[in-house]
């Protein structure tokens, strides 16, 4: 049952998210600087290849400021985080800070990649440095929880959660789902079905909620609604080796026995440790 890469995907979104550039006066002869800042901050929606074309050819012309070359390297290293190529992404976002060393969304996105990468302990310095420079900005909160959670540390990862929640209420539902995984693990079980609640309000389609609260609900012993909930995580990605190790134990309890070993050797086949997890995540084949 791997958070990390489930619980905060569209927080990641912040790696992708565009700051806009500082323009001048509009004129005919800045058209084709124009044209690479709006393809740099990819405002055509074109692919990463053109952004990162129009990117570069601020960055080469030698004549824009230093704020405005940090904000096209962090767009460019935007880019190419999009098109998995990490360590050019990293490159861009280290030129970014250099260039501007308040430069709270280049130290947020460059952790992003060092998490992407698992150097989770670069990740977490760079979300500590985003913290420190903007204690009021939510994203660096909610990506350090994911580690956390990562790391089984879920008391830490509730309260960034809690604080990535307070400063942006109106956040995506991967938030709303890390927060109730990691209070569903330490106990907090009815605030954690308001979270996984919250979660598929915003996203009724999301796996990893319905992944979530299927847990949260064996956790409270509701066999039933255990079991629709992994079923319906598991509509959505069959191999979901949680969901099917998860729903085996809530048929076991059922005494369905075919049923539990069924999904819980299926389960196995996909990731052979599975059987690990649970206890460590308070739950019991045979409690």
């Amino acid at each position: 049952m791997i958070r990390l890469s489930r619980c905060c995907g569209p927080v990641r979104g912040a790696a992708a998210a565009l700051v806009l550039l500082v323009l001048g006066s509009v004129t005919v002869a800045q058209t084709p600087r124009l044209k690479n800042i709006e393809l740099c901050n990819g405002e055509d929606k074109s692919t990463p290849d053109r952004q990162i074309e129009g990117c570069t050819a601020l960055i080469d012309s030698g004549e824009e400021t230093p704020p405005i070359r940090a904000v096209a390297h962090n767009n460019r290293g935007n880019a190419y985080t999009a098109k998995g190529e990490y360590d050019l992404a990293v490159k861009d976002y280290d030129e970014a800070v250099k260039l501007n060393p308040s430069y709270t969304k280049a130290f947020n996105n460059r952790g992003v990649v060092y998490e992407k990468k698992g150097e989770f302990d670069r990740a977490i310095e760079d979300f500590n440095q985003a913290i420190k420079l903007d204690p009021n900005y939510a994203s660096p909160f909610a990506n350090r929880a994911a580690i956390h959670a990562s790391n089984g540390e879920y008391d830490r990862a509730t309260q960034d959660y809690d604080e990535a929640i307070r400063l942006a209420p109106v956040v995506e539902a991967a938030v709303w789902n890390g927060r109730c995984w990691s209070r569903a693990v330490i106990g907090e079980l009815e605030k954690a079905l308001s979270d996984c609640n919250e979660a598929l309000r915003l996203d009724p389609n999301d796996t990893a909620a319905f992944d979530s609260r299927g847990f949260t609900y064996l956790k409270t012993r509701q066999w039933d609604a255990a079991i629709r909930d992994y079923s319906s995580a598991l509509q959505r990605d069959p191999r979901l080796a949680s969901a099917l190790y998860g729903r085996g134990l809530a048929k076991q309890k059922k005494g369905d026995t075919a049923g539990a070993n069924a999904d819980i050797a299926a389960a196995t086949a996909i990731a052979p440790n599975i059987a690990a997890d649970f206890p460590r995540y308070g739950v019991q084949i045979r409690d």
